[in-house]
């Protein structure tokens, strides 16, 4: 049996006074993307960044967290990218003062050849607008040098949080293809609010409420049961609220 690529073990976060995680366990494979969904406020986007060491100051955070045979909770976060961690956050954070070339460039791993085949294979558009701002790109736009940034190197593991949100539905799609690509190559854990998007790249699917897991299984089976959809998520399978 392949052994994941990822296992979280009984992970608990407090932030604030506030026990956002609570016993979270699950596992990631090592090959597709694993969604991890649930309603807002449940504590998706914590779990990512306690993942990639980047709880907020003052944070507690316990539990087991492993990466291959790395130690993700106890690993500073330079050392998790340098060992093949890519993180996309929520917010994207380019630098908006920062040429789409300078922002790659910043992304490049030491001792290892950027990929920027790979990138403009799957953006061209960042080829087109080296030279523009950052800050003066479309969300869109800005989500694609977030993710390429990530795809300079190789990794053994993408975190991948919230990457259609805001989005136009053709530049969703667009995005979608790209996320598609890279599963190919990378295991992916997503978090993701666009069910449909969830439909099309995900094998497998965590549910998350209230700071703890209520559901693990196959992705079809969570979308392709309208009742136990809408009970977990309050939404119907095609991402329509209830």
């Amino acid at each position: 049996m392949t052994e994941p690529i990822l296992r979280v073990d009984d992970l608990s976060v407090r932030i604030a006074g506030l026990h956002i995680l609570q016993g979270v366990s699950f596992t990631v494979a090592p090959s597709g993307v694993t969604a991890l969904v649930g309603r807002n406020g449940v504590g998706k986007t914590t779990t990512l960044r306690a993942l990639v060491g980047l709880t907020p100051r003052g944070g507690e955070v316990t539990g087991s967290a492993r990466i291959g045979a790395v130690d993700a909770l106890h690993t500073p976060t330079h050392r998790l990218v340098r060992g093949g961690l890519g993180y996309v956050p929520e917010d994207r954070c380019v630098f908006a003062g920062l040429t789409v070339a300078e922002n790659l460039r910043l992304a490049e791993r030491k001792g290892a050849a950027p990929a920027y085949d790979r990138v403009y294979a799957l953006f061209p558009e960042l080829s087109k607008r080296a030279k523009q701002r950052a800050g003066t790109l479309s969300g869109g736009q800005q989500q694609m040098l977030a993710i390429g940034r990530v795809l300079l190197a190789d990794n053994r593991l993408l975190l991948v949080d919230e990457p259609t949100k805001g989005l136009a539905p053709k530049v969703v799609t667009e995005v979608a293809e790209a996320l598609e690509a890279v599963a190919e190559h990378v295991p992916v854990l997503l978090v993701e609010q666009n069910l449909a998007v969830v439909r099309r790249l995900a094998r497998d699917a965590v549910v998350l409420a209230a700071g703890r897991v209520a559901w693990t299984g196959a992705a079809d089976r969570l979308l392709g049961e309208p009742d136990l959809t809408r009970a977990l998520l309050g939404v119907g399978s095609a991402g329509v609220p209830a």
